[in-house]
């Protein structure tokens, strides 16, 4: 009888238990489905695109070299008695370098001073005997002949003078040729002879060789291609010159550093190098401390000109497709994400110079680019603020500039 109490009190719960269940599965159903709370709306930084008045220059690489060259050779055969000279030094113009052993030279200038003085004595007896048959040939005292051969020996004698006059100029240019100068001021280099040495007139192996160095040449190739659209825009008004600033130029060393003196745009060439398809740009710098030395690299920044209307954008906000056009993302009137392509012109600093693509007044995203696509509605903040404040959209860190 207790056996079958204790089933039936079994029966009593597990129908209970059912029951409950059945009630929370009832309520479960039948209940207020529980809604996923709407997606948010994406924060980007945007810049305002504003037109600028920017100075357009290129960066070309070059190389330095002397403003004059002169290269010593001896005018006159002869012994080096000695060198006067320090290698490496400065030299001012007529200096004198070598000293050419001037005896020679100077037997042969007092051999023509004394042929000279001998023929100038000639001069005075012809003379006189031929002012006296002038006036005894009318008497039929001398013969019209006589006459004339003492005038042709007058002539002659006279004629030797300056025969020897020449001949004593040219041993005093020789005597002087014997003391080598230097033609130009600037600084000298290795001497390829020393004292004992002989030398020959206009030797093709120069004795030593003097460079200008202040002022100082920079040539740098510039490409026709580049050349070319740089006309081009001139020629449509999407650049002004600059006046007599274009003619400026600015210098960066080996090093990455900034000579302190500006340089001035001598001269383009006007012949296209065959091989490299350019023509080369002639600057000129002053060097007053040396610092610059012919054959050193560098690069020139040359300044094309003025453009009144320049468009910049930070190059972060510049991303490429798959075929590697840039383009950029832009914020529309009604909050939405447009896609615009640009034509890119060059890079300005951190910024790029864009030509096409955007307009005065666009709202360019800058960051947050990786949650937005074109049509998407997004949540702007001025990339100035987000600048000020270090964190960038929805509160992401901003990495550092440095």
């Amino acid at each position: 009888m207790q056996g079958k109490q204790h089933v039936h009190e079994k029966t009593q719960w597990g129908v209970l238990v059912i029951a409950l269940l059945g009630g929370l599965l009832f309520v479960g159903c039948d209940g207020p489905q529980a809604q996923a709370p709407p997606p948010s709306v994406p924060e980007v930084a945007t810049v305002m695109v504003q037109p600028q008045q920017v100075v357009l220059t290129t960066e070309l690489p070059g190389r330095t070299s002397a403003y004059r060259i002169a290269e010593i050779r001896p005018q006159v055969n002869g012994l080096i008695q000695k060198r006067l000279f320090t290698e490496g030094s400065d030299v001012h113009a007529g200096q004198v370098l070598y000293q050419i052993d001037p005896a020679p030279f100077q037997a042969a200038y007092d051999n023509a001073k004394a042929a000279l003085g001998r023929a100038e004595a000639n001069v005075p007896p012809i003379r006189s005997r031929v002012e006296r048959y002038r006036e005894l040939v009318p008497d039929k005292a001398v013969s019209q002949q006589e006459y004339d051969d003492a005038a042709a020996a007058l002539k002659q004698a006279e004629a030797e003078i300056e025969i020897w006059k020449a001949a004593l100029e040219t041993a005093r240019i020789n005597l002087g040729y014997t003391r080598v100068t230097a033609p130009i001021s600037g600084r000298i280099g290795i001497s390829t002879v020393t004292d004992g040495a002989i030398v020959t007139a206009y030797q093709p192996v120069a004795l030593a060789t003097i460079q200008q160095l202040d002022p100082i040449y920079v040539d740098v190739p510039q490409s026709t291609t580049e050349l070319l659209r740089l006309q081009r825009r001139l020629e449509d008004g999407r650049l002004m010159p600059d006046g007599t600033n274009q003619k400026k130029v600015s210098l960066l060393l080996e090093a990455g550093r900034a000579y302190p003196l500006e340089g001035t745009l001598q001269f383009r060439d006007i012949t296209v190098d065959p091989t490299t398809g350019s023509v080369t740009l002639r600057l000129v710098f002053s060097n007053p401390k040396g610092l610059l030395l012919p054959g050193m690299f560098v690069r020139a920044v040359v300044k094309d000109g003025l453009s009144e209307q320049a468009i910049l954008v930070p190059q972060q906000c510049v991303s490429r497709d798959t075929k590697g056009n840039p383009l950029a993302f832009i914020v529309d009137s009604g909050g939405k994400v447009q896609q615009r392509m640009l034509r890119l012109d060059r890079a300005i600093g951190d910024k790029w110079l864009v030509t096409s693509g955007l307009a005065p007044g666009d709202r360019v995203i800058v960051e947050g680019l990786q949650r937005v696509r074109p049509g998407a509605s997004v949540k702007e903040v001025p990339f100035d603020a987000v600048q000020k404040s270090g964190a960038g959209p929805q509160g992401t860190n901003r990495p550092d500039s440095n």
